[in-house]
């Protein structure tokens, strides 16, 4: 079932109304501040920044003490501060967000600060806080890129998501909801053969103008179509949009081949925000209106390539002030060749993730098994490695909470998504150690998927590739 477009567009507007988030609002704006030149882009930037400033030093103490210490409070306080003071602060990663969330957090922030749970790109949950404004950026955000490619609010659209095992009261009233606004949710967790069967025929059915999903899942549907001789170009369908990962070039080829349209990426972090999108001429634009992205190298030190340290600015519930992303991008400096202010960012390396193969032949995305590790109290950091189809290896480094009902929920979590059958070995450490390569991979399996799904999932081991076509 799906509605006319102008009604999908009624109701999402009602919807956002109801929940305080200012999301048309903010559509309009960006719209309109894109077209800003680059000088006046950084002079808006700035304008943004000293606002925020201004609500860390009066309701984070956290920040305030570092404010002071840097010396900046008068600054702020006059709204004289340039986005090149921001290097006299030192930087922030996810422990200081972790250790400090009490001394963060805005609780009285306009419009409610609302709580969230993320695995973290190294495997160390985080509980962070955000508020309307970073809601709403985030969903106009999105809808102005959807606009680059021809594809209107209230347009129908395939996500292919993480969802439930079981189908609460909540998720059904959602799941009607999504409906409403011409949203079709197909379950990333789910990918068995025959599931992957039911969503080629709900995709051609549903004829999407866009299609929405974790990378690897798009790439892994991808492949099973082209096994089964199944072309997905639908008449409507404009673009397929990735998130949650690195695309890797064989990856992007094989969806493009399938799907018919070009791929576009999404850039973010679910604590950092939606960072930037990837436009129809195959770069990747950032959101320069809500976040300030350096570049820095291992010193510090500006760089053309090195990590990406976010200026969410709109994090007022929970500021995130020169956070430590730990992904590794590159940027040259070049603009928009479509005249847009916003700037460029050339390529983005992401951290991988494995699918987890069952024994009764089903395969998850990793994020079916990290969400069940990041809800269990007292999980400081975790790895999960796929030895054999029915024996899981969890690494767990124990927090203060950790107790004996924190490994009974682990297991039996585990065992919910993976089979009664499935042997979890959960191991006790003081730490886990990075690969080789020196990053964090938190799901990682051995156990081969099926010869016609590879293309999907070749190259794990491959250097992450350029978010962007350029």
């Amino acid at each position: 079932m799906s509605v006319p477009a102008w009604f999908a567009r009624a109701v999402f507007r009602a919807q956002e109304a109801a929940m305080q988030r200012p999301t048309w609002t903010m559509l309009a704006e960006l719209e309109r501040s894109q077209w800003l030149s680059v000088d006046d882009m950084a002079l808006a930037q700035t304008r943004r920044l000293n606002r925020l400033l201004q609500v860390a030093l009066a309701h984070s103490p956290w920040h305030a003490t570092r404010l002071r210490a840097a010396g900046l409070d008068d600054a702020v306080r006059a709204g004289a501060v340039q986005i090149s003071d921001l290097n006299r602060l030192p930087t922030m990663d996810k422990r200081d967000a972790r250790s400090h969330a009490d001394q963060l957090m805005w609780r009285e922030v306009p419009g409610g600060v609302f709580r969230y749970t993320t695995g973290g790109s190294s495997g160390e949950p985080l509980i962070f806080h955000f508020g309307r404004s970073r809601q709403a950026a985030d969903a106009a955000g999105r809808l102005r890129a959807r606009r680059w490619w021809g594809v209107e609010p209230g347009d129908r659209e395939v996500y292919l998501w993480g969802a439930p095992v079981e189908l609460s009261k909540t998720d059904r009233i959602k799941t009607l909801r999504d409906r409403l606004v011409n949203q079709l949710l197909l379950n990333a967790f789910e990918m068995t053969p025959s599931a992957m069967d039911r969503y080629l025929d709900a995709i051609r059915a549903w004829n999407p103008k866009a299609i929405y999903g974790y990378a690897s899942s798009l790439a892994l549907l991808a492949a099973h179509a082209e096994a089964q001789g199944v072309a997905l170009r639908g008449p409507a369908l404009r673009v397929v949009s990735t998130t949650g990962e690195p695309l890797f070039p064989h990856q992007r080829e094989l969806i493009t081949r399938v799907f018919g349209v070009p791929v576009s990426v999404e850039y973010g972090a679910r604590d950092a925000g939606l960072i930037a999108l990837e436009s129809p001429d195959g770069v990747l634009l950032q959101m320069s209106e809500t976040h300030l992205v350096e570049v820095l190298d291992a010193t510090g030190q500006p760089a053309d390539e090195g990590e990406a340290v976010i200026t969410s600015l709109v994090s007022e519930a929970q500021p995130f002030i020169r956070y430590r992303t730990g992904d590794i991008v590159s940027r040259s400096g070049r603009t928009d060749p479509g005249g847009r202010g916003l700037a460029v960012i050339d390529s983005v390396i992401g951290r991988q993730t494995d699918f987890v193969v069952t024994a009764d032949g089903r395969i998850l995305h990793a994020l079916a098994v990290i969400y069940v590790l990041r809800a269990v109290a007292g999980v400081a950091q975790f790895k999960l490695i796929q030895h054999a189809i029915d024996r899981i290896e969890v690494q767990i480094v124990p927090g203060a909470d950790w107790n004996a009902s924190g490994r009974e929920a682990v297991i039996s979590g585990l065992q919910a998504r993976l089979g009664p059958t499935a042997i979890i070995e959960l191991k006790l450490q003081d730490h886990i150690a990075a690969e080789a390569s020196g990053k964090h991979r938190y799901v990682v399996s051995h156990v081969a998927v099926a010869p016609t799904l590879a293309p999907a999932v070749a190259g794990a081991d491959l250097p992450a590739a350029s978010q962007g076509n350029a």
